[in-house]
């Protein structure tokens, strides 16, 4: 029994090292997400922040250490220096008497140690001044008098002034001594500051300089991977620059783009081929059917033969995705002037609303075809649609409202693969291929936009439409 105790409490010691490792990680975890919704989130800036980080810490550890060491050992000398000829002074005065008023005391102490004296009478010291925040020479200075000297004394360091006088009380008199503040005070120090500020600053600028020279080419790579993105031509000075890591990547990147463009010449290769013959066969059985003299059953195969070369086109053109298009410029005012006539035919109750730009630069057949698909499903199964395009900012956004069945919010994402019918009240005719959204998605997103689905104010099903353009 006391051995399985002794193994329970050995066990419950091993668990509490893992508790605490997991509260530390997720302390570090906390703090490093906090840094990083303060930090910068281009890379240009971070690259700044990696080399004037360390920098600035390695600078104002040289400047503690210089400050700490070299700026208070040279002052506390300094200072000692003007003490002891300040002691020798007194020393002089208490030890040689003089009738003159002390003439070749102050004579010496000007000529040989540059410092200006006065004997004056005992009259009490000055009350002592305010303590100057951070001086290291007041600090120093009374350090030394009290060591050296022992009596009391009247020190003012305080202000701009290149002198600092000190009264030291004698016996029966007050020795008023003035000295230069570079005799007690390491007074160059502001030519080490100059000289770590400008250097930090050449070398900040040299970094900016290399750093921008090497973001350059990434720049350029994410740019031409954004065009190619959107279907757009690539930049026509795009090449691979930069250190060997981004040459590698941008000539992985144009191999890439050429694997890709050439997948798509051959099956658009393919698809033509295919449709040819498809079509010859179509095209063929119409001809039997207009030499067959016998009407019976020939409307109802002319339909059949309708509705498939209807299917036939959708899936070459859902197949197809029309990414071969070169980019051009297309005018939403006349495309919508289109849709009301559309709407006139179709007896529709239309709403048209513009903003913006009309001209939008994206593939104008894609994107034909995109607004067709989205409006015509509209207009299949709505009575009033209405329309609202937005251009600004570098940016698209069509939204179309009916007040049709809608669809279920569930249903929504569904709607969009190809060949998908649902079987709510929103469900596509018999003519249907259920590849309409699924066209329509697909270009948008070979535009670099995307097609989502809402409820619509008016009741029905609302078609927002993303395009960068």
């Amino acid at each position: 029994m006391a051995g399985s105790e002794l193994s329970a409490q050995s066990a419950h010691r091993v668990e509490k090292p893992p508790r605490r490792r997991d509260a530390v990680t997720r302390f570090f975890g906390r703090f490093w997400r906090i840094i990083a919704r303060y930090l910068p989130k281009r890379l240009y800036a971070r690259s700044l922040i990696i080399v004037i980080a360390p920098m600035i810490l390695l600078q104002s550890v040289v400047a503690f250490v210089f400050m700490e060491r070299h700026w208070q050992t040279v002052t506390e000398r300094l200072s000692t220096a003007v003490t002891r000829d300040i002691a020798a002074i007194i020393d002089m005065i208490e030890t040689y008497p003089s009738d003159d008023g002390y003439a070749n005391v102050i004579r010496i102490a000007q000529e040989r140690l540059h410092l200006k004296i006065d004997i004056l009478p005992p009259d009490p010291l000055p009350p002592p001044g305010p303590k100057p925040f951070f001086s290291i020479l007041d600090q120093s200075l009374s350090q030394q008098i009290n060591r050296q000297i022992n009596r009391p004394f009247w020190i003012d360091t305080v202000g701009a002034s290149n002198i600092i006088e000190i009264r030291v009380r004698l016996d029966e008199k007050v020795l008023r001594v003035f000295a230069r503040r570079s005799q007690a005070y390491a007074s160059n120090t502001h030519i080490f500051l100059m000289w770590m500020v400008g250097t930090s600053l050449v070398l900040l600028a040299i970094a900016v300089a290399f750093l921008r020279n090497q973001i350059k080419p990434i720049l350029q790579l994410a740019e031409a991977a954004e065009s190619f993105g959107k279907g757009r031509p690539m930049p026509t000075d795009f090449r691979p620059r930069g250190a060997e890591e981004v040459r590698r990547a941008g000539a992985a990147f144009i191999q890439m783009r050429e694997r890709i463009e050439r997948q798509i010449e051959q099956r658009t290769a393919m698809l033509t081929g295919v449709s040819h013959d498809l079509r010859t066969i179509l095209t063929r059985f119409k001809l039997q059917l207009a030499l067959d003299n016998s009407k019976s059953g020939r409307d109802a195969l002319n339909q059949d033969i309708d509705d498939m070369q209807s299917m036939l086109e959708g899936y070459l053109a859902f197949a197809r995705g029309e990414a071969g298009e070169d980019t051009g410029t297309f005018d939403l005012a006349i495309y919508l002037s289109k849709i009301e006539e559309e709407a006139r035919l179709r007896n529709r109750t239309l709403t048209v609303v513009l903003s913006g730009a009309p001209e939008v630069h994206v593939r104008p057949n894609a994107f034909s075809r995109l607004l067709a698909n989205v409006t015509g499903n509209a207009f299949r199964y709505a009575k009033t649609v209405k329309v609202t395009a937005s251009h600004a900012r570098g940016s698209l956004l069509v939204i179309v409202d009916d007040d049709g069945p809608g669809v279920p919010p569930e249903k929504r994402e569904d709607v969009f693969k190809p060949f998908v019918r649902l079987d709510e009240a929103r469900n596509q005719d018999a003519s249907g291929t259920g590849l309409g959204l699924a066209i329509a998605r697909d270009i948008a997103r070979s535009h670099g936009g995307d097609i989502s689905l809402e409820d619509s104010p008016l009741g029905g099903l609302r078609v927002i439409v993303r395009i960068p353009a």
